[in-house]
C-alpha cells in the first residue's frame, strides 16, 4: 500500500512540475528563425557535419525568459517556404510579443521553373508578377519578387503582435583579389535592406557584419569553415555567423528583443 501511495505521489509530482513548465514556456515570448539551409542545416544535428547559424543563438539569450525556435528549412526560397505551407505551420504558432527573424535569398536565385524544385523569385523588390504552370505541380502559380514575398512574412508577422527581423544573406566562401565577395546593392542583401527600410523593420546586416570577419581572417583561414563546398558552414562557421547575428542585434536602435539577452 505505502508503495502504492508513493508511487502516485511521484507520478503526480512528475505532472505538477511537467504542467508548470508547460504554462512557464506559454507564457514567455518566442524567438522563430525562418530560412535556408544556412540558418538551419538537415535537421539541425549536424547532418553531414553542416549547421546553420540559428542553431546557436541560443546561448546568447536567457533561456528563463525566452524560447528560441529554429524552423528554418533547407532547400527553401522566401516562395517555396510559404508555397509549401512552411510558413503557415510557424505562423500559427506566433502570439503577440513574439520575435520572427528571417535570412532568405541564397536559393531565391534559382530557375522560376524547372522539373527540379522551382524555387526561384522575381528579382527585385517590386510588385511584379510572373504566371506558370510549374513544372512539378502541374498547376498554375503567380511567382512574385523577392521583395513580395519577404512583405508576405513580416505583414503578416505584424498582423500577429509580433516583431520581425530581416537579415541579409550569410556570404558564401567566394573571394576576389584577397577580398570575401560580398551580397549588397542590387542583390538579396541589398534588396532586404530596402525591404527593411520600406516596411520600417529592423534589418541586420549579417552578410557585412560576417565579411568584415573573414576578410580580417583571409581566405586560407576562412576556407576551411565552409567543409564541402562555398555554401554551407560547419560548426564553427556557424558560430561565427550566430555571433554576427547577436552584433546586429546588439547594434538595433529600440529594438525590444535585446532586453534577453545574457
Amino acid at each position: 500500500m505505502k508503495k502504492f501511495i508513493s508511487r502516485n505521489y511521484w507520478l503526480l509530482l512528475a505532472v505538477i512540475v511537467l504542467s508548470s513548465f508547460i504554462i512557464s514556456n506559454q507564457h514567455k515570448p518566442t524567438l522563430y528563425a525562418i530560412g535556408d539551409s544556412t540558418v538551419k542545416n538537415g535537421k539541425g544535428i549536424g547532418d553531414g557535419g553542416l549547421w546553420g547559424w540559428a542553431d546557436y543563438i541560443k546561448p546568447y539569450f536567457d533561456n528563463d525568459k525566452i524560447n528560441i525556435e529554429n524552423d528554418a528549412m533547407g532547400g527553401t526560397s522566401s516562395r517555396t517556404f510559404q508555397t509549401q505551407g512552411l510558413w503557415d505551420k510557424v505562423l500559427v504558432k506566433v502570439k503577440a510579443g513574439d520575435y520572427v527573424i528571417m535570412q532568405f535569398g541564397h536559393n531565391d536565385s534559382s530557375p522560376l521553373n524547372d522539373s527540379s524544385r522551382a524555387r526561384g523569385t522575381m528579382k527585385g523588390i517590386s510588385e511584379d508578377s510572373s504566371v506558370i504552370v510549374n513544372m512539378l505541380t502541374k498547376k498554375d502559380e503567380v511567382v512574385h519578387t523577392y521583395g513580395w514575398y519577404m512583405r508576405k512574412f513580416i505583414n503578416d508577422v505584424k498582423a500577429k503582435g509580433a516583431t520581425p527581423i530581416i537579415c541579409s544573406p550569410i556570404p558564401r566562401n567566394d573571394w576576389k583579389n584577397g577580398k570575401i565577395i560580398r551580397n549588397g546593392g542590387n542583390t538579396y542583401g541589398g534588396w532586404s535592406a530596402q525591404i527593411a527600410k520600406q516596411t520600417g523593420i529592423a534589418f541586420i546586416d549579417l552578410n557585412t557584419i560576417t565579411a568584415d570577419k573573414y576578410d580580417e581572417m583571409g581566405q586560407e583561414k576562412v576556407t576551411p569553415l565552409f567543409p564541402k563546398e562555398h555554401t554551407h558552414t560547419g560548426k564553427e562557421g556557424a558560430e561565427i555567423n550566430a555571433a554576427s547575428v547577436i552584433t546586429g542585434l546588439k547594434g538595433l536602435k529600440d529594438c525590444s528583443l535585446t532586453a534577453f539577452l545574457k
